[in-house]
């Protein structure tokens, strides 16, 4: 039944594209709606901040805020993006990585000073000190949303990611005080995102004794990082702080971040798109929605065929598991030793369907990446291309 399944898809999405020029990104709108679905109910009643960086996608952007009332706001990757999306109609935006660019900064405040909700990362002076400056330039008052790192140090493991500086309550009632008297910032927000339970999967294939231990790893840091972000906002509090969002989680962590009573809203991106880095967890399983098709130029040797392009490798460490994986038909296999190449991606297959000039469909790593490859996203809903949008990068937009 799947086999078959596998098989009229790949049908579908070759009639869909076909006349296209290759490569192209594809968006399949029905597995997005049912993405959307899955991922309320992941989430119960808690509002949902969408984290552009993975969807990078305008329409659709809008096209979730608009599915339900549940979803609020976007957590954005840079002050330029939260400037643009403010000049576009969005607004509650979320900025969530700290910045020191001044032109970044002054893009936002601009569109606070018309009226937009834009609050700006921070985990030390310095960068709420610019920001203060920039906006006392212009008149206004920044919100400001402090940066908990959710990282756990166990005996000879540091498990979690580098990212601020501020890992207790009393780190972050120290950065407080010393912006506290700043006249043109308000400290009213405060993010923690557990990127190792969000974001590292425990299914990793061909590494199930690693599977095992992060799993373990996981259960034993959920409480630790509970009890922190509960410590620092309420430490916070007694500090005079009056919180209009405690933000955190991601994809991955959906389920456990809820439970905790200081959190307010809790972020999801990567889930819409589900990218192949997202088949590895135990617990839940999204819809391949997005991925990118090569054209089959050649046939080098017997089973063995030759796509044009195809090297979009996600960002992160040097591992496998970062390149874009087969998607359909069922059975490809990538060349061990070339991968997916600038120019060039050869596979293996020895199915009776493809010939020079067919498609095939891959899937990249990470979520909204792709669309830093194409302008376009061409848009399935049905079995059949029923639209296309601009990316950020069809926009001319690119915030990296």
């Amino acid at each position: 039944m799947l086999k078959q399944q596998a098989k009229e898809t790949y049908q579908n999405y070759q009639r869909a594209i076909a006349g296209k020029a290759l490569p192209l990104a594809w968006l399949d709108m029905d597995l997005l709606d049912q993405n959307i679905r899955d991922i309320k109910r992941r989430a119960k009643a808690m509002p949902i901040r969408i984290a552009s960086k993975s969807v990078r996608c305008e329409y659709v952007l809008n096209y979730i805020l608009e599915a339900d009332k549940q979803f609020q706001g976007l957590m954005c990757y840079h002050a330029r993006e939260a400037g643009y999306l403010a000049s576009k109609g969005f607004d509650d935006l979320l900025i969530a990585y700290p910045t020191m660019d001044r032109h970044g900064i002054n893009a936002s405040l601009e569109q606070v000073a018309k009226g937009k909700s834009i609050f700006f990362m921070v985990d030390c002076f310095e960068q709420a000190a610019i920001v203060n400056q920039l906006a006392k330039d212009l008149g206004v008052t920044a919100k400001l949303c402090i940066d908990l790192d959710m990282s756990v140090k166990f005996p000879g493991l540091y498990f979690g990611v580098y990212r601020s500086p501020v890992r207790s309550a009393e780190d972050a009632v120290e950065v407080y005080r010393k912006i506290k008297p700043l006249n043109n910032v308000r400290l009213c927000a405060l993010m923690g995102y557990e990127a190792q339970i969000a974001g590292l999967g425990d299914q990793l294939p061909g590494k199930a004794l690693e599977g095992q231990v992060v799993k373990r790893l996981k259960q034993r840091s959920i409480p630790i990082l509970a009890r922190r972000r509960e410590e620092a906002v309420f430490a916070l509090k007694n500090e005079g702080v009056e919180f209009e969002l405690v933000n955190g989680g991601g994809t991955g962590s959906i389920e456990t971040t809820i439970e905790e009573d200081v959190i307010t809203e809790v972020t999801v991106g990567s889930g819409f798109y589900s990218p192949h880095l997202f088949d590895y967890y135990s617990h839940f399983q999204h819809q391949p929605a997005v991925g990118f098709a090569l054209e089959i130029v050649r046939t080098p040797t017997k089973n063995r065929f030759t796509c044009a392009g195809g090297g979009y490798v996600a960002s992160g460490s040097c591992d496998p598991v970062r390149l874009p994986v087969p998607h359909l038909p069922k059975h490809v296999k990538l060349e061990s030793n070339e991968g997916v190449g600038e120019v060039q991606t050869p596979f293996q297959y020895r199915g009776k369907d493809l010939t020079v000039g067919s498609p095939v469909f891959f899937r990249h790593c990470k979520a909204g990446e792709i669309c830093e490859r194409f302008n376009e996203l061409q848009l399935i809903r049905g079995g059949s291309l029923v639209e296309s949008v601009k990316t950020y990068r069809g926009n001319g937009q690119c915030f990296e």
